[in-house]
């Protein structure tokens, strides 16, 4: 099969390194810089598999910067690109799906377009009905941020919002890509499969929010949160996953598929989802508090982004933390390595340091989403809520 892929980022190029194993596919991307990075077979996201299919596999990929290369004669074309919140409209912002689909009509008519961008519910119906020559199909990916392309070679279930033999061929051609024998593949109304995506990432941040309240009480009363966390998560109904406390869930999909649905229950009766969405700016709000007890002179963030093993730091907890803390008039600075070259002096006004010996001679407090190895000798300054080491 001849594929193609629009959008560069975690969700188009494990996608495209995925099935260039098999298949020949180009990836575009309007960032001439990630274009050239993935023909050097070098990764622009931090992913270790993709990382080591790079070095070691023959993959049948190339990437471009011109939409009509990409496109010309694909069967498949995927849509991969960004879709943030807007919080003026309270919807997904679009508009990027929508011009890649402009120039699929333009370029490619008869191409089945696959659209792996987060949608609001109801989305592909109405952009089905404007781009009526395409056959669109919605198909959710739920990978994780550093582990993409390994959650798409073990997948925990192909969802495809269709029923067509277009559906079903991509739907084989993923399992048939995968490293795992056997996978659910679920065939459904394309509505259906947007409501699967954002009620699936409702539920993780709820799960989130869950742990970190339960911590929140525990700090408050002086308890021992990791014993309280091991006691419920040995429930079989529970389990011990999933549970370790942070400063709230962030990255590129939790904050804002969570308001999305929130949004799409604009006419519906609710209390929790609406409240998993309010739950996550409390947490912050207690976090900074906590911190300010300190009663601190020079508040340092160690690390921007949200886990290990990760490079992306969009949305992360810890900046809403550093906005709370500024707020009072207490100076932060930040110590991030993966921060690019023109932010690496400061960082929303916040003063970069990159020599960390620097950073914690400097510091009175050291704020830190996950505990690492690296500041271990100055456990002391160190203010987290990592109880298990792990994301």
């Amino acid at each position: 099969m001849n594929i193609a892929v629009a959008g560069i980022g975690y969700v188009g190029l494990s996608n495209a390194v995925l099935l260039s194993q098999f298949h020949n596919v180009i990836a575009y991307d309007i960032d001439k810089e990630k274009v050239d990075k993935v023909n050097n077979r070098i990764s622009p996201i931090e992913d270790s598999e993709i990382e080591a299919f790079f070095k070691q596999k023959s993959l049948n990929l190339k990437a471009v910067s011109d939409s009509s290369l990409a496109f010309n004669s694909a069967e498949f074309i995927i849509i991969a690109t960004p879709t943030d919140y807007d919080t003026e409209n309270n919807f997904f912002n679009t508009d990027s799906i929508e011009r890649v689909m402009q120039d699929i009509e333009d370029i490619n008519p008869n191409a089945t377009v696959i659209i792996k961008s987060t949608v609001p519910v109801g989305y592909t119906r109405s952009i089905s009905q404007r781009f009526a020559k395409n056959k669109i199909i919605f198909s959710p990916e739920f990978l994780r941020e550093g582990n993409a392309l390994y959650d798409n070679l073990y997948p925990s279930r192909i969802i495809m919002g269709d029923n067509s033999q277009a559906a079903k061929t991509f739907a084989e051609m993923l399992l048939n890509a995968s490293a795992k024998g056997q996978v659910d593949i679920l065939y459904m109304d394309p509505t259906e499969a947007e409501a699967v995506k954002l009620f699936s990432n409702t539920y993780l941040a709820m799960r989130v929010a869950y742990f970190n309240e339960l911590d929140s009480y525990a700090e408050i009363h002086n308890l021992d949160s990791k014993s309280i966390i091991k006691g419920v998560g040995l429930d079989p109904r529970i389990g011990s996953h999933y549970n370790n406390p942070s400063f709230g869930y962030g990255g590129y999909c939790l904050p804002k598929d969570t308001k999305q649905l929130k949004a799409n229950y604009e006419n519906v009766p609710n209390n929790l989802i609406g409240a998993i969405v309010e739950a996550n700016s409390t947490r912050k709000d207690f976090i900074a508090d906590q911190i300010l007890a300190r009663k601190p002179k020079l508040v340092g963030v160690y690390r921007l982004i949200m886990k290990s093993g990760s490079d992306n730091f969009r949305a992360s907890s810890i900046q809403g933390i550093m906005k709370r803390i500024k707020a009072k008039g207490i100076e932060v600075v930040v110590y991030e390595p993966v921060l690019s070259l023109e932010k690496q002096k400061h960082f929303f006004n916040s003063k970069v340091i990159s020599d960390l010996r620097q950073f914690k001679k400097m510091c009175d407090v050291i704020v830190a989403n996950r505990l690492t190895n690296e500041i271990l000798d100055v456990e002391q300054k160190v203010y987290t809520r990592d109880i298990f080491n792990s994301d």
